[in-house]
């Protein structure tokens, strides 16, 4: 079997800090390689892969600016779709502008949406709803206009993170710093439990971050930056608790599943795939509010680190994923 995996190409693949959509096309490209496929991954020239790479850019246009992104991306596309006929399965993970060329190729699409930027984006899906053959990263993200093949959860490469049953004394919130993703409710819940926080992440919202996080930064509240593969393992592992308070239905959130790989248990606010990606008080806690994450951080202790890294071993795991996916493609062609 043949397959295209097409990536974005804001980063590279896998990213070398922030990339989650470039991380799961490396881990699905890479898991079909280990399962005997045949597999030709469309991303960034600098990207790293065991199959075969295409590519029309070097690097990505958030990583070396003053490219065009839109410009970036019609290259990328047109490129793979133009030679749609050596392939007998494309794996979209580009979101919804490939779908534009579906039918004007014979090769099937498997789409992998992972999350809506907006609900302006629907009516291409709908589109091609006959044609495409679509998967949710979780059950809570699926749009009820469109018909889907399953659900995949997103995998991780399990070795990749070490299980740490001896954490330090603080908390950790790992991920973009915008008022989505809960940062300054972060910080209200390690004042409250006079725990030390670090914080690690690119800076997606300036003004958040100037406003809102850099004023109370000091010795308890650390802003480390952005942290790579390299010292993710440290970071997460050594970490009593990932905090998690979002304030949209997140489709999946890697850095959770991370965590629990390391054996850290998380904390989050209960919105989206929350509760399928965390066993409430086996895995971490699903909270409402500041002051439930504040009595969660009190009841660390009730948690097994084993439990966590066994769970998410169990539902996330690389191996897991590309079979998954390696199954759909046969169901697909038949």
């Amino acid at each position: 079997m043949k397959v295209a995996v097409l990536s974005p190409v804001a980063w590279r693949t896998p990213p070398r800090h922030y990339g989650p959509w470039e991380q799961v096309s490396s881990n699905i490209a890479e898991g079909l390689i280990k399962l005997g496929v045949d597999v030709t991954l469309f991303a960034t020239g600098d990207s790293i892969t065991a199959g075969k790479l295409e590519s029309v850019c070097e690097k990505g246009y958030e990583e070396e600016r003053g490219q065009d992104a839109k410009v970036l991306e019609c290259l990328h596309i047109s490129n793979l779709m133009e030679k749609a006929g050596e392939f007998d399965i494309i794996h979209n993970n580009f979101d919804f502008l490939p779908l534009t060329y579906s039918g004007l190729i014979k090769t099937p699409l498997i789409t992998t949406i992972h999350g809506f930027s907006s609900e302006r984006i629907v009516p291409v899906y709908k589109k091609y709803n006959s044609r495409g053959h679509y998967v949710s990263i979780s059950n809570s993200d699926r749009s009820p206009e469109l018909e889907y093949l399953a659900t995949v959860y997103n995998g991780l490469d399990t070795k990749d993170f070490i299980f740490n049953n001896n954490p330090e004394d603080y908390l950790l919130y790992f991920g973009r710093i915008h008022p989505h993703k809960g940062t300054v409710e972060a910080i209200e819940i390690a004042k409250k439990t006079k725990k030390k926080l670090l914080i690690a992440g690119i800076v997606q919202d300036e003004g958040y971050f100037k406003e809102k996080v850099e004023p109370q930064l000091n010795d308890q509240i650390q802003y480390i930056g952005s942290a790579g593969p390299d010292k993710r393992n440290t970071l997460l592992g050594n970490a009593l608790a990932l905090l998690h308070p979002i304030s949209f239905d997140e489709p999946f959130g890697l850095s959770v599943a991370e965590a629990m790989l390391c054996g850290t248990p998380v904390i989050a606010f209960n919105r989206g795939s929350m509760p399928e990606l965390i066993k409430d008080g086996e895995t971490g806690f699903l909270v409402t509010n500041v002051d439930e994450a504040v009595s969660a951080v009190e009841s660390l202790k009730s948690l097994n680190r084993q439990d966590c890294r066994e769970w998410a071993n169990t539902q996330f795991s690389c191996d897991k994923m590309a079979a998954d996916y390696f199954k759909l493609y046969q169901k697909i062609l038949g």
